[in-house]
């Protein structure tokens, strides 16, 4: 009765043990399979954006108003000599960069 009884438990466990690495496996799987499906739809939904914004920007090209930034530059230019941050918009004073001829450099 004892041996039986033995044997049945160990079957038992045999069976059990089985049945949850069965278990494991389809788990496994799914989730395998649940990962490859969500790497798919990441895809699709980049791809997808990337269309979404290509359309976007064909249905709403803006174009280059050259005559304006040819105006913008005319205008620039009739203003006189820009400065630095350094010096300011008048530049520097040319006086101030006169040597005096008391030095040997400045001859």
């Amino acid at each position: 009765m004892v041996v039986t009884a033995v044997v049945v438990t160990a079957a038992s466990t045999y069976v059990a043990v089985k049945n949850a690495n069965d278990q494991r496996k389809v788990q496994e799987r799914a989730l395998s399979d649940q990962r490859e499906a969500n790497e798919r739809a990441e895809q699709r939904a980049k791809q997808e954006m990337e269309r979404s914004e290509q359309e976007y920007n064909r249905a709403n090209r803006q174009e280059v108003n050259v005559e304006n930034a040819l105006d913008a530059s005319e205008l620039a230019s009739k203003q006189g000599a820009s400065g630095t941050l350094l010096t300011g918009s008048g530049g520097v004073d040319p006086n101030q960069l006169n040597l005096s001829s008391n030095t040997l450099l400045g001859g």
